[in-house]
């Protein structure tokens, strides 16, 4: 079972920056594709950015040339900085293992960030 712990969220002003952190418990954390994304209130939830066990990444347009993604393996935590932030951003962010092998998904409780203009 992999159990995911996340801290960083908070409240900031526009042009600030935050930094996600996701520990995760379990053994898959080094073959595992990480993520994070965010849900808006009243809207569904969407892929921020993924970073890849060979260390390739992805982002989402509207996050491009702002956030950051990065793993540590070796204290298994997976790392979201996010600069220049916009109230847009305003989201809850979650973190989320995928087990390639398995298929199996697993998810943070979530951190609320909130962008204030």
């Amino acid at each position: 079972q992999v159990q995911l712990v996340e801290s960083g969220g908070g409240l900031v002003q526009a042009g600030g920056s935050l930094r996600l952190s996701c520990a995760a418990s379990g053994s898959i954390f080094s073959v595992a594709v990480m993520g994070w994304y965010r849900q808006a209130q009243g809207k569904q939830r969407d892929l921020v950015a993924y970073i890849r066990s060979g260390g390739r990444t992805n982002y989402t347009d509207s996050v491009k040339g702002r956030f950051t993604i990065s793993r540590d393996i070796a204290k298994n935590t997976v790392y979201l900085q996010m600069n220049n932030l916009k109230p847009e951003d305003t989201a809850v962010y979650y973190c989320n293992v995928h087990n390639p092998f398995s298929g199996n998904d697993y998810w943070g409780q979530g951190t609320q960030v909130t962008v204030s203009s």
